[in-house]
């Protein structure tokens, strides 16, 4: 047997032992019947590529081998990248609510929060396709909007009808009720949410109790609030 053929034969026997590697190790990746055969087809073509290429550049045996060995590991790290995909992705999503305060981690079907450094809940949502950041206050009957925030969301002041009294921690402000469409945050979205537009220069936006009250729960743990749906 010429050294070409030979060459064929290891990567053959590779592919082989990779494929049975792959099943004994992560079983959880090839569950499904199909996926195994959906693998073997990949791993099949990748042998006959490189195979083909190595009969007609006429490579030595030890450097068909040697690329052989390459190709094979890329697939065996293309396979594990896959089967840790879900781990990579709560490993950034925990970052990410490190670095972004006001960034939401998505924990099965719960919303959690992490503090802000001043002991804050802060959270973005999506309101009506706009991003708008909010303070969370459970003190806060409705939610609150900013003139700012209000305006980016296509309410203009001059429209708006300030006859509803709040009691703040500075007094009592006016404030215009108005009702947005829906609001989105992680998993979470609930359509014709009561707000009102704060007259007064403030600083946030607040998530009150007219969105935080129409969920199946929240709580408070230690430095996270987790929101239920």
């Amino acid at each position: 047997m010429s050294g070409r053929w030979v060459g064929f034969v290891v990567v053959a026997l590779a592919i082989g032992a990779l494929i049975v590697w792959l099943a004994v190790r992560y079983p959880q990746v090839l569950a499904g019947q199909g996926r195994r055969v959906d693998l073997t087809h990949s791993l099949i073509w990748l042998g006959l590529i490189g195979t083909s290429l190595f009969l007609h550049r006429r490579l030595p045996f030890g450097h068909a081998t040697k690329y052989a060995a390459i190709w094979v590991a890329i697939g065996a790290g293309v396979v594990l990248a896959y089967s840790f995909r879900h781990d990579a992705r709560d490993i950034f999503e925990r970052m990410k609510a490190e670095l972004l305060p006001h960034s939401v981690r998505i924990v099965g079907e719960t919303v959690e929060i992490r503090a802000g450094r001043h002991g804050h809940f802060r959270i973005e949502a999506d309101v009506d396709g706009v991003a708008i950041r909010f303070l969370v206050d459970t003190g806060a009957s409705d939610v609150i909007l900013t003139l700012d925030d209000a305006t980016r969301l296509g309410f203009k002041s001059e429209n708006l009808t300030f006859n509803k009294l709040y009691r703040t921690a500075n007094g009592m402000v006016l404030a215009a009720p108005v009702k947005i469409k829906r609001m989105t945050v992680g998993p979470v979205t609930l359509e014709s949410v009561r707000a009102s537009v704060n007259r007064a220069d403030a600083i946030r936006s607040l998530l009150g109790m007219s969105f935080l009250g129409r969920l199946s729960g929240y709580e408070v743990r230690g430095d996270r609030m987790i929101l239920r749906p």
